[in-house]
């Protein structure tokens, strides 16, 4: 029995992948290359000394998902496949709901003709809005200013309606905070396509010399040094959070929908961001302070708690461990995977 990972050369699913395959599991891909590459599929090969069977394919695409549940004896589905960018979002919302939620309908749709209901979703922080009080906890008020979030709090009440209707789906709803960091090999990593619209690649790309200067958008708000507080978790403990809800299902006789965090429980601001990557890479992070972005909040991290007492997952590292190797990663792949 396999698992099918959706969007499975990507960030996170190529270091997913790596954890699935140190933990016994046996793995099928599936990624329309929209938003990654092929070779990183070879590193994940490279790191775990396996061989790899991946499907190129587009999870809206019902005959060519079908094939991959015909021609494989499939357990369980982690679903990455999706676009991730607010700002494009906003620009483009049709084309997200089409991918994220039509998309996600499609694949649960085979699923269910092939009698494979055990599925975990990569949700995201997003969906928790302009919490009032922090840490935030699972059972928080949701809502969402954007379409990216919009799709992804959508997606979450889809399959928690599709458990309503057949008690024997097993559903894990898993709400990223902010992945960052690599495998410690160097072999994969976050590569981002053009400009990154995230902290942490932005600031090893300018490091490396591939950008000149950072920008921080605020340092009036009320935190430690006025930068915008978040929870930065290390893509490995990201993933290693999806091989533990796996094996909590494999240890459940009933159906259940499982809605948890997964972060480091701890903030840390921009400028400690900054601060601890100049430390760990010996680099000059030049930056301007801006002004702030409409829509950016204060404060937000995870109440962590819950994922550690159902699924029995904590995050290891810090944050010198994932600057460190997010440094390791973008010296040794100065364009990533170009």
């Amino acid at each position: 029995m396999a698992i099918l990972i959706t969007g499975g050369a990507g960030y996170i699913g190529t270091h997913t992948s790596v954890e699935l395959i140190n933990s016994g599991y046996e793995i099928i891909l599936v990624d329309n290359f929209s938003n990654s590459k092929a070779v990183a599929i070879k590193r994940v090969e490279q790191i775990t000394g396996k061989n790899i069977q991946i499907v190129n394919a587009d999870i809206r695409n019902s005959d060519a998902l079908s094939k991959v549940f015909e021609e494989n004896s499939i357990d369980g589905v982690i679903h990455f496949a999706g676009l991730k960018s607010v700002n494009e979002s906003i620009d483009d919302p049709i084309g997200y709901y089409d991918n994220n939620i039509a998309g996600t309908i499609n694949l649960c749709k085979v699923m269910n003709k092939f009698n494979v209901k055990k599925i975990i979703f990569s949700s995201s922080a997003v969906v928790y809005g302009n919490p009032k009080t922090v840490p935030i906890k699972e059972n928080f008020p949701v809502s969402t200013s954007n379409p990216y979030g919009q799709s992804k709090l959508m997606t979450e009440q889809i399959l928690n309606d599709i458990y309503l209707s057949d008690n024997d789906w097993q559903i894990a709803l898993l709400r990223y905070f902010n992945p960052v960091g690599a495998h410690e090999s160097g072999l994969i990593g976050e590569s981002p396509n053009g400009v990154p619209n995230n902290l942490m690649p932005y600031i090893s790309q300018v490091a490396v010399g591939k950008l000149k200067k950072l920008y921080v958008f605020g340092a009036d708000y009320d935190t430690k040094d006025g930068s915008c507080m978040r929870d930065f978790i290390h893509v490995v403990d990201l993933a290693k959070g999806h091989v533990k809800a796996l094996d909590y299902f494999k240890c459940q006789k009933a159906g259940d929908v499982l809605t948890l965090n997964l972060g480091t429980g701890k903030g840390y601001t921009v400028l400690e961001l900054i601060n601890t990557f100049k430390k760990v890479s010996g680099k000059n992070i030049p930056y301007e302070i801006i002004e702030r972005r409409p829509g950016d909040i204060a404060i937000s991290y995870a109440s962590a708690e819950l994922a550690q007492e159902l699924i029995s997952w904590k995050s290891k590292y810090n944050l010198e461990d994932m600057c460190r190797d997010t440094w390791r990663w973008q010296s040794k792949n100065p364009n990533g995977y170009q």
